[in-house]
């Protein structure tokens, strides 16, 4: 079918549509790391060269860990901007997550080396700054750009929860990045929640609520 292809091609549309209404720096941004039980909640925001080849940025949950790791190196290869923001485990406890995934989204604009005039969000809402934006439903398989950024903030969470695998190997976080896996719920309950497991997050909490709560080995 022919429809695929036609989805990849026009991928950076939106984008180009932008540029020829005389905006300067168009960014996608993205975040990873919602979900997990443990480990903090990373963001990416990229502007791709308008000449370069889009076309390979898809969505990061489509590809494997090597081609993300291809992909983010090439970022710098062909002089795209970027910047990452990340909010920790204890933050996200403190604020919800939600609320730490778009303070997230606003330290990667924040960290770019010039400001965007133009974020295409990936999401339903809004990243909480003074800045043009458009959230984007799919945006990762809408725009390149927040491909990239989708590709870039996931290459960045996963090293860093490689990181910490090496601090708490009894969580496997190399393999589950701190989804909540069967094994990393079997490992929570054999050894009780690490310092960067969310006291918030289901799955989380019980450890430190009524009876059990002195039981936790990792505090």
């Amino acid at each position: 079918s022919l429809f695929p292809l036609f989805a990849v091609i026009h991928s950076f549309s939106i984008e180009q549509e932008l540029y020829r209404q005389g905006c300067v720096r168009v960014a996608g941004v993205d975040e990873v790391g919602r979900g997990p039980l443990a480990g903090p909640v990373v963001a990416a925001c990229v502007v791709l060269p308008r000449d370069c080849d889009f076309t390979c940025f898809q969505d990061s949950k489509k590809l494997t860990p090597k081609r993300r790791a291809v992909l983010a190196a090439r970022l710098d290869e062909i002089g795209a901007m970027s910047g990452v923001g990340v909010v920790s485990e204890a933050r996200i406890d403190r604020i919800n997550i939600l609320q730490a995934a778009l303070l997230a989204m606003r330290k990667a604009v924040e960290a770019m080396p010039e400001r965007p005039d133009f974020l295409l969000v990936d999401g339903k809402f809004p990243v909480p700054m003074r800045v043009n934006q458009r959230p984007l439903v799919k945006g990762d398989s809408r725009s390149a750009s927040i491909a990239a950024a989708s590709i870039l903030a996931k290459v960045t969470r996963d090293r860093m929860m490689r990181d910490y695998h090496r601090q708490y190997p009894q969580y496997n976080f190399i393999k589950n990045q701190g989804y909540p896996t069967a094994e990393h719920r079997r490992a929570l309950r054999e050894h009780g929640p690490c310092p960067i497991h969310r006291r918030s997050f289901a799955g989380v909490k019980e450890f430190f609520a009524g009876p059990q709560a002195g039981a936790s080995h990792g505090r």
